[in-house]
C-alpha cells in the first residue's frame, strides 16, 4: 500500500458519526463500528487504511483515526486531538513511550514492545528479541503506515534485523494478504532470548505467532517455583517455555509434549542452552494424556497451555468442551497434593465460562482442590481500559487433593 506520509489535519478526509452514536467514543472507547458511521459514497470510496478525522453529527472533531470502509471495526482511534499529524515523529513518540515502559518492567531486552491499542498503535504488534524484532501489522491502517513505522523503529531502536510476520489470519478481516519477509538485516535460524533468567531459542521466521509467547512469562515463573523436586509434565510445550524453567528450578524430571517436531527441536535446543534435561515426546496431547493415565503415570505438576480452542464465536460451544476434556485428562495425571496449571488464549472464551469448564473437568475426573491463582498475560501485554475483551489470556493454577 502507498504510505500515508503527508498527513495533514487541514486536508485529511472527514468521517462523520451518525447522530447519537459518538457516546462510546467520547467515553474512551478506541473503536468506531461501521454501523455508527454515515457511510456515504465518499466514505466507501476511501482506500482501506486511510487516515481520517472523526467528527460527530454536529461537526465537532473527535480525533484522528485509521479507517477501513470494508471492516466491521471501521475506525481505530490514534489520537483524540484531531490536529495531530500522524507522521514518523508521531510514531517514534509512541514507540519511545512503549520502550520506556518495557525498560521499566524488564532488565533484559526481550519482551512485547508494542501491544496494539493499549500502546496507542491499534493493530500493531512488535516483539523484541535483543537486537532483532518481529513486526505484525494486523489492520489496513498499520499496513498503510508500514514504511513510516519502520523508519520510526529504526530511529528509536535501530535493530539489527526486522522480521515482518504479516501471516496472522486476522488480517483477512481487513482484506489484507498474508506474507512474511525480512525487512532489515538477516535472520539465519533461531534467535536467542532471555526470560526469567533462562535462555531460549525462538524461530522468528517459521515459529508460532511472532516466534515466542512472552504473555506467559509470569505464569512460567510461578509454575517453576512449584516444580522443585517434582515430576513435571508440560503439554503443548511449543519451544519449552514452562519445561525448561521448571527444570532450571530443580524439577526431579520434566516431560515436554508437542505434536510438532520443529517445536520439540526448539525445546531441546533451549534445554541444552541451559544445561538441563528435558524429555521431548512427540504426540497429540489428548492421546498422550490418555496413554499416560492408562500407564499409571502421575506428576507433581501438570501444565496444559494449548493453542486457541475457540478461534471464532461459532467455535465457542465445541471449544468450551475441549477445555473441559483437557482439564479432565490432565487432572487425572496430577498426584495427590500436586499442581495443575491450565490456560486459554482464546479471545472468544469468556473467563467465567473457562473457569466453569475447568471446574466441570475436575468434577468429571473425580478431583477436588483449590484455585491458588487466577492470572492473565504478563505486563508487556497491557490491556486498554475500554477494551476488556483484549485481556485474552486466562490461566488458573490449582492445587489438587
Amino acid at each position: 500500500m502507498t504510505p500515508t506520509s503527508s498527513d495533514s489535519a487541514a486536508t485529511r478526509p472527514a468521517i462523520r458519526l451518525q447522530k447519537g452514536r459518538s457516546r462510546r467514543l467520547r467515553a474512551g472507547h478506541p473503536w468506531v463500528f461501521s454501523n455508527e458511521i454515515d457511510m456515504t459514497a465518499e466514505a466507501k470510496a476511501l482506500p482501506a487504511g486511510s487516515l481520517v478525522t472523526l467528527v460527530d453529527a454536529g461537526d465537532e472533531r473527535l480525533g484522528v483515526a485509521t479507517f477501513n470502509p470494508h471492516s466491521l471495526i471501521a475506525a481505530r482511534l490514534l489520537d483524540r486531538d484531531a490536529a495531530t499529524t500522524v507522521d514518523e515523529d508521531f510514531l517514534a513518540a509512541r514507540l519511545g513511550r512503549a520502550l520506556a515502559l518495557r525498560q521499566a518492567l524488564f532488565a533484559d531486552p526481550c519482551y512485547r514492545l508494542v501491544h496494539s491499542e493499549a500502546d496507542g498503535l491499534p493493530g500493531l504488534i512488535v516483539d523484541r528479541y535483543g537486537d532483532v524484532v518481529t513486526v505484525q501489522a494486523n489492520t489496513a491502517g498499520m499496513e498503510r503506515l508500514e514504511p513510516l513505522l519502520l523508519a520510526a523503529l529504526e530511529r528509536v531502536l535501530a535493530p539489527e534485523a526486522v522480521v515482518m510476520r504479516n501471516d496472522s489470519p486476522v488480517r483477512g478481516l481487513e482484506g489484507l494478504a498474508l506474507g512474511l519477509r525480512v525487512a532489515k538485516g538477516e535472520v539465519a535460524g533461531p534467535v536467542e532470548l532471555v526470560e526469567n533468567g533462562a535462555r531460549f531459542a525462538a524461530d522468528l521466521a517459521h515459529g508460532q505467532k511472532t516466534g515466542w509467547f512472552y504473555d506467559q512469562r509470569d505464569n512460567r515463573a510461578f509454575v517453576a517455583r512449584l516444580a522443585r523436586g517434582r515430576r513435571v509434565l508440560d503439554l503443548y510445550t511449543y519451544a519449552g517455555g514452562f519445561a525448561v524453567q521448571a527444570a532450571l528450578a530443580g524439577a526431579a524430571a520434566v516431560v515436554a509434549v508437542d505434536r510438532s517436531a520443529e517445536s520439540l527441536e526448539l525445546a531441546e535446543r533451549s534445554a541444552a542452552l541451559n544445561g538441563v534435561a528435558v524429555e521431548a515426546v512427540r504426540a497429540e496431547a489428548f492421546a498422550e494424556m490418555a496413554r499416560l493415565a492408562a500407564a499409571g503415570e502421575r506428576f507433581g505438576v501438570v501444565v496444559a497451555d494449548p493453542p486457541a480452542f475457540v478461534k471464532s464465536r461459532k467455535d465457542l460451544a465445541a471449544g468450551a468442551k475441549g477445555y473441559r476434556k483437557m482439564t479432565r485428562l490432565a487432572a487425572a495425571l496430577v498426584e495427590p497434593q500436586g499442581f495443575l496449571f491450565v490456560a486459554s488464549c482464546s479471545h472468544h472464551m469468556p473467563s467465567e465460562l473457562f473457569a466453569e469448564e475447568v471446574a466441570h473437568g475436575l468434577s468429571l475426573a473425580g478431583r477436588s482442590g483449590r484455585i491458588l491463582r487466577a492470572s492473565g498475560a504478563a505486563p508487556d501485554h497491557p490491556v486498554h481500559p475500554f477494551l476488556p475483551e483484549s485481556a485474552y489470556l486466562k490461566a488458573l493454577m490449582l492445587h489438587l487433593d
